[in-house]
């Protein structure tokens, strides 16, 4: 199956001043992050595309019961519909496909990498007004219901699967190698889950060299989140050089420079030398 590819400059130009715009309000919108996203991977998804994907998790939504009762009550519910009757669910080899974290394609396929079915199940669930939050334990994102004294963890990836006391702990051992620690139980922000969506990108096109496109536009979606790992401009350096752009790809190395060297000079320095090696290409 041919792999999304992106917009034209334009429309390219456009999602990604919406997306700063949504990331930087008040109450982002995690649906329409992520939707963006999409659009940014696939030329295809237009604005029908768009509303088409909140219109279904609105609909989705509406088949869930009124208020089914407590946390177990909503996790069972949501487990139901979208695990048992509509089939949403992961499997291994979704982790080799990009569209797996394109939230348009998960509600397609009802396929994903477990992040992009939690948000899913967070959207049709906080659609119907349930105490819903995504859980970013290290290696496998799940969804929470309750405070934290009555939380009930599910795993979408899994089909919605309601967790018992133990299952959280061989999630993160089966994962990392370490024990849980409460601190890893608490909600996860909407932009957390976007950063981490984007890192989910970045790691598939990492492992095919020919995709540094896609590599690119991630980097560069993640840039325009408030909050952002520094080091990610020294990738987005790297990417331009890798494509041949080599004027603009020496000048974010140099001013990645300025940044390190506040901390540590024999480190820009290092980065100030690549950069010099960037622009001798063009010679």
């Amino acid at each position: 199956m041919r792999t999304p590819q992106p917009p034209p400059p334009e429309r390219s130009a456009e999602l990604r001043r919406r997306f700063a715009e949504e990331a930087r309000s008040e109450r982002p919108d995690l649906s329409m992050l992520c939707l963006l996203v999409g659009a940014q991977a696939d030329g295809t998804l237009d604005e029908a595309g768009l509303d088409a994907a909140q219109i279904e998790l609105d609909g989705l939504a509406g088949q869930l019961p009124f208020r089914p009762g407590g946390p177990r009550s909503w996790a069972v519910a949501l487990r139901e519909l979208l695990g048992d009757r509509r089939g949403f669910r992961g499997a291994p080899v979704d982790y080799q496909r990009l569209e797996s974290s394109l939230l348009h394609e998960v509600l397609r396929r009802r396929r994903g990498l477990p992040i992009l079915l939690s948000v899913v199940w967070m959207e049709v669930a906080r659609r119907a007004g349930a105490p819903v939050y995504g859980v970013a334990l290290p290696g496998h994102f799940v969804v929470g219901f309750g405070p934290p004294e009555e939380q009930v963890l599910a795993d979408p990836f899994d089909g919605g699967r309601v967790l018992t006391g133990g299952d959280a702990q061989v999630l993160v051992a089966g994962a990392t190698g370490a024990a849980l620690d409460p601190s890893m139980l608490g909600p996860a922000e909407p932009l957390e889950v976007v950063l981490r969506i984007l890192n989910n990108v970045r790691a598939w096109a990492a492992a095919r060299p020919e995709r540094s496109d896609v590599a690119l536009w991630a980097v560069e979606l993640s840039l325009l989140l408030p909050s952002h790992p520094a080091r990610l401009r020294y990738e987005r350096a790297q990417l331009l050089v890798q494509r041949g752009d080599f004027v603009d790809g020496a000048a974010e190395l140099e001013a990645y420079a300025e940044i390190v060297g506040a901390v540590d000079e024999g480190a820009a320095a290092r980065v100030r030398r690549q950069a010099h090696a960037a622009r001798s290409m063009l010679n």
